[in-house]
């Protein structure tokens, strides 16, 4: 065990790890072995499905789980799940219920799949940059609603996006957990399921108290661990809200801020 006053960095992927083009930079791999030589363990959790994540664990070499859905998939380097909060059928069917008179598009997750009914939305082809691999078009979701890991009401009208979050968590109550990963994007999953939750399962797991945890992020899905973390890290690009929730502000995404963090933040804490 290291005797650094940090033992664990719990990274984001989109916005913080990967530059805008959706690529690993030199910077960052290198500082993430530098921490690696330190003896600082580093991880991911991300929105992300863990199929999405696969190539990130092998360009930084990841020996511990990480965490897909906002943290309600936990999984091993070589892809075996460890634990899975899914929607609870009520939910899912309460969530179309609510939105099937609204001008939005909802993508589903479940068996490993991108699932679609609109291939023509706005934000395919972004989604499709991100994660690597094409939806699969389905006319509707019925043969998956009782395995869903997470739903994605997605809409180029982000006000309205941001407006239903609340309609959507008086309506869903403690069945599951609502979260801008974007803000076009308004995940929906199980309640057990938060970037925080995925921080403390990790920590315990490796037998690290909170207060010599790290975690660094760029959207409103990274405040709950934020808020868990003993050492938090805001990406330079995000909101202010975000922001103010951190300990610290490193710089923008495309101009390295995760490995400034690194350097700045952690290694120089030793």
């Amino acid at each position: 065990m290291t005797n650094h006053p940090y033992q664990l960095m719990l990274s984001d992927v989109d916005g913080t790890l990967l530059r805008t083009d959706k690529q690993l930079s030199k910077a960052t791999i290198q500082a993430v072995q530098e921490l690696h030589d330190a003896g600082i363990d580093f991880t991911l959790v991300s929105s992300r499905p863990p199929r999405a994540m696969h190539w990130l664990i092998d360009a930084l070499d990841l020996t511990l789980p990480v965490a897909a859905f906002n943290g309600g998939t936990l999984l091993q380097p070589d892809g075996t799940l460890l634990q899975t909060h899914r929607l609870p059928r009520d939910a899912v069917d309460s969530v179309f219920e609510k939105l099937k008179d609204e001008d939005l598009d909802i993508w589903l997750f479940a068996d490993d799949e991108w699932i679609v009914t609109n291939p023509d939305n706005h934000y395919i082809s972004h989604e499709k940059k991100a994660l690597g691999y094409d939806p699969l078009i389905v006319e509707h979701f019925d043969d998956y609603l009782n395995r869903v890991d997470k739903l994605v009401v997605v809409s180029r009208n982000h006000d309205r996006l941001a407006s239903l979050q609340p309609e959507l968590d008086q309506r869903l109550g403690q069945k599951a957990h609502t979260v801008r990963s974007q803000p076009y994007y308004l995940d929906i999953t199980a309640a057990q399921a938060s970037k925080g939750h995925a921080l403390i399962a990790l920590a315990e797991q490796l037998g690290i108290p909170l207060a010599r945890t790290v975690a660094i992020g760029d959207g409103e899905n990274d405040i709950s661990m934020f808020k868990k973390a003993g050492l938090s890290i805001a990406m330079g690009q995000a909101e202010d809200d975000v922001k103010a929730h951190a300990t610290h502000v490193t710089a923008e995404t495309d101009k390295d801020g995760l490995a400034e963090a690194i350097h700045r933040f952690i290694l120089t804490k030793g």
